[in-house]
């Protein structure tokens, strides 16, 4: 038995000819959906390579985009060969950090918005890229309509300090204004306002893929519920919280393409900076 497992181990090994790899993992924060980016990433870099092949240094940020900045430069220090950036402040801490390490970027709704890039044409090139969780945001406008066809006023509630949550209801007023219905949207800038700024929103609202609400929903949930307010849920986890409905990506399957992604990279059969934004396979 441990002969057949040595082989196994060995076979693994002779696939990356040996070398081992460093990979630092920056998560933003601590939640269902980036836990699972995490966990799907790591699952299939192993796959392929072999545990032996692989060292994980997995640090979260808890919240905290400076944090995220202090852990890339440790990675820099002991010159990691990949970087995984889990959610948007993770992202711009990496790209601040470093130009040679390889950086793949995943829970980040639209590249060219966090990296400031502008006509943004899907690859970032140099030594980033990544998966993004981008919603179907008009398919989420049109599950409201289907819902809830009465209603008038939608409310869209959002983190103000989050780029991609901008962008987010930006683009799902468009949708929803496109059939006929009125939006506000409600912004608020971190979890001590959020309870005041949903309490103003609870005529109706709808919720983007949102780190601050994901992280919060049951202040969302406690003001909505009572006054009967339903919520359209930019993804799974806020929708548990929270929600009545949600057209989700599986955040475990995104993690899955970026390790995919990692192993092109560490390996060397593809260059990081000819390496498209790719996104979630399906919706549930």
């Amino acid at each position: 038995e441990a002969a057949s497992s040595e082989e196994a181990k060995s076979d693994a090994a002779a696939s990356t000819d040996g070398k081992t790899y460093n990979v630092g993992i920056c998560q933003l924060v601590q939640h269902v959906a980036l836990d699972a980016a995490t966990q799907g990433f790591k699952d299939a870099i192993v796959e392929a390579l072999g545990e032996d092949a692989v060292t994980f240094d997995e640090q979260n940020a808890q919240g905290d985009s400076n944090t995220c900045a202090t852990i890339i430069n440790g990675f820099v220090a002991e010159d990691a060969d990949l970087i995984l950036a889990n959610a948007t402040a993770a992202l711009q801490a990496a790209q601040a950090g470093t130009s040679e390490i390889p950086i793949l970027g995943t829970s980040v709704t639209e590249y060219g918005v966090a990296l400031g890039i502008d006509g943004f044409d899907g690859t970032v090139g140099g030594n980033i890229s990544g998966t993004s969780d981008l919603a179907p945001l008009t398919e989420q406008a049109a599950m409201l309509n289907e819902l809830f066809p009465d209603a008038k006023n939608v409310g869209l509630l959002y983190c103000t300090a989050e780029a991609n949550s901008q962008y987010q209801v930006d683009e799902v007023q468009k949708a929803l204004e496109g059939m006929g219905y009125t939006c506000k949207q409600y912004g608020f800038s971190d979890s001590n306002d959020l309870s005041s700024v949903t309490t103003t929103a609870a005529d109706e609202s709808d919720v983007p893929t949102d780190n601050t609400v994901a992280n919060n929903t049951e202040i969302v949930n406690n003001i909505c519920q009572p006054a009967g307010v339903p919520i359209i849920a930019g993804e799974e986890g806020i929708c548990k919280g929270c929600g009545v409905a949600t057209l989700s990506i599986s955040y475990y399957d995104l993690g899955v393409a970026t390790g995919k992604m990692a192993v092109k990279i560490l390996t060397g059969e593809a260059d990081i900076s000819e390496m498209p934004i790719e996104y979630a396979p399906q919706f549930t």
